[in-house]
């Protein structure tokens, strides 16, 4: 029987471990992926050394306790502890990090969103009740002045809402992939076209036309937002250059680079975070939400697609996707 019931716990597919005593008699292969193989015969305070843990295997009414940096540092594991006759207990293991990380990203989106908001909208009241006040603005420049000020403001936490909005649009699909047929040529073109006339973008290509599977507005948005970055941290005077190459090997790269001060290398990496910045007072005051970067990067992933971001401190930016060809065309 007992035999048999092992048969039946090496099936299971998350940890499991039989304890007489301080001994592990068992463990089934997931166990013995998480804690070694060598598990079997060993002393189970070596195996978990949680103190809480360790202190549940000796009750007698077993129960549930957490176990943080079971397989690597930041983990959390649920471990279940049911006693068995003779001295005998059940352990089952259950991984609970990506639940507990996205909990933990939820609320700190949520922080960081409320904390965006605040902003501009603790300016705004601030000056509304200002100008409330007849006697405290009687000078027609001061109040034009507050006046320009509430309207930043407020456009800037318009722009927040709308890139929240998206996001979360965004997220809601991440798993659909897209399927209607796009020309990337003529897409850049569109959205570059829509840039005002004195803001100079030098487009290049190697195809008359170059196709992805794809979602329009969201490829449009991908180009949109790499372009507006360009122009706001880079150099006005140079100009920003998207370059679009279609490869034989089945890859559509689009790289849009800047001129400008370019971002120190340790920022790189965090980027596409949401609300990271590497210059906050900068990206603020030209209107930037933080969240630019991040609607980028969950777009080219639902296309199945790269995104990488290189600089030189002093040369400028480069912005680059990589997308697969669509070759049925």
């Amino acid at each position: 029987m007992a035999e048999y019931a092992k048969q039946l716990l090496s099936l299971i597919e998350i940890p499991i471990l039989l304890v007489h005593g301080d001994r592990v008699n068992f463990a089934n292969a997931a166990a013995k992926s998480l804690l070694g193989g060598h598990i079997e015969g060993q002393d189970i305070r070596i195996a978990l050394r949680d103190p809480e843990a360790l202190k549940l295997i000796k009750s007698p009414d077993g129960g549930r306790a957490k176990i943080s940096g079971l397989s690597v540092r930041g983990s959390v594991w649920e471990m279940v502890c049911s006693p068995l006759a003779d001295n005998n207990r059940l352990i089952s293991l259950q991984d609970h990090s990506v639940q507990v990380s996205v909990a933990r990203a939820h609320a700190d989106f949520v922080a960081n969103a409320s904390h965006e908001l605040r902003t501009p909208l603790t300016a705004i009241l601030g000056y509304v009740e200002t100008l409330s006040d007849p006697k405290a603005c009687e000078d027609a420049s001061t109040r034009q002045r507050f006046l320009d000020i509430i309207k930043r403001e407020a456009t800037r936490m318009q722009s927040l809402v709308s890139d929240l909005m998206s996001l979360s649009r965004i997220e809601a699909i991440r798993h659909e992939a897209p399927s209607d047929q796009i020309e990337m040529v003529s897409l850049c073109r569109e959205v570059i076209g829509e840039r005002p006339r004195e803001v100079e973008v030098n487009f290049i290509t190697n195809a008359d036309h170059a196709y992805v599977t794809g979602d329009h507005a969201q490829l449009a948005q991908v180009v949109r937002n790499l372009v507006d970055n360009a122009e706001k941290y880079g150099g006005s005077d140079k100009g920003t250059k998207v370059q679009l190459e279609a490869s034989e090997r089945g890859w559509l790269t689009l790289a849009i680079t800047d001129h400008g001060e370019g971002i120190a290398p340790e920022h790189l990496p965090r980027l596409t975070e949401r609300f990271y910045r590497a210059d906050t007072g900068r990206s603020r005051a030209a209107g930037g939400t933080g969240l630019g970067l991040a609607i980028v990067k969950h777009i080219v992933e639902r296309h199945r697609g790269r995104f990488d971001i290189s600089s030189r401190q002093g040369e400028g930016t480069t912005a680059t996707i990589m997308l697969p060809q669509d070759k049925s065309d």
